[in-house]
């Protein structure tokens, strides 16, 4: 489904879902001012043309002890393909994604670990593998993204 299948009132269901993906039929209903039927069915429309791909949960991992996150480029051997570049970052729990990219590097790794120590032995496991030839990694001093609302605390 293309985007430009998608009418105002989609776009406005959609971000809703996004600020909240336990949101309950009925106030996206009421927000909207459709019935919650025409709600499920623009929902269900979405999720059968894999616009809508899955709900999910927003985690404070600081508090469960995985506060500090990196990104890491990786350069390899001219040689590896896609899926073993892939597979080398994903062997890794501490990875949260793997990003393909253009440019000088062959990858970029978000990570996330519980400390320094932590993250300089994710690293050097990455490093480890024959294909990597050089690595570079970014420290997340913070965080925003879109669906967040601004916070208070923050300058």
């Amino acid at each position: 489904m293309a985007d430009d299948l998608l009418d105002p009132t989609d776009h406005e269901i959609l971000a809703l879902l996004h600020e909240d993906a336990r949101r309950t039929l009925s106030d996206i209903a009421e927000r909207v001012t459709l019935s919650v039927a025409a709600v499920k069915r623009r929902i269900d429309r979405m999720r059968g043309s894999g616009v809508i791909t899955g709900f999910t949960v927003q985690i404070d991992y600081a508090k469960l002890g995985w506060g500090v996150q990196a990104f890491t480029e990786l350069r390899f051997l001219g040689t590896t393909n896609v899926h073993d570049i892939v597979a080398t970052a994903l062997r890794m729990p501490e990875t949260q994604a793997v990003f393909t990219i253009a440019g000088d590097a062959d990858a970029l790794v978000w990570l996330r670990v519980r400390d320094m120590v932590h993250l300089q032995r994710t690293i050097d496991e990455i490093r480890r593998s024959r294909r990597v030839t050089s690595s570079k990694t970014m420290i997340v001093l913070d965080s925003w993204f879109r669906t967040q609302q601004a916070r208070q605390d923050r300058p």
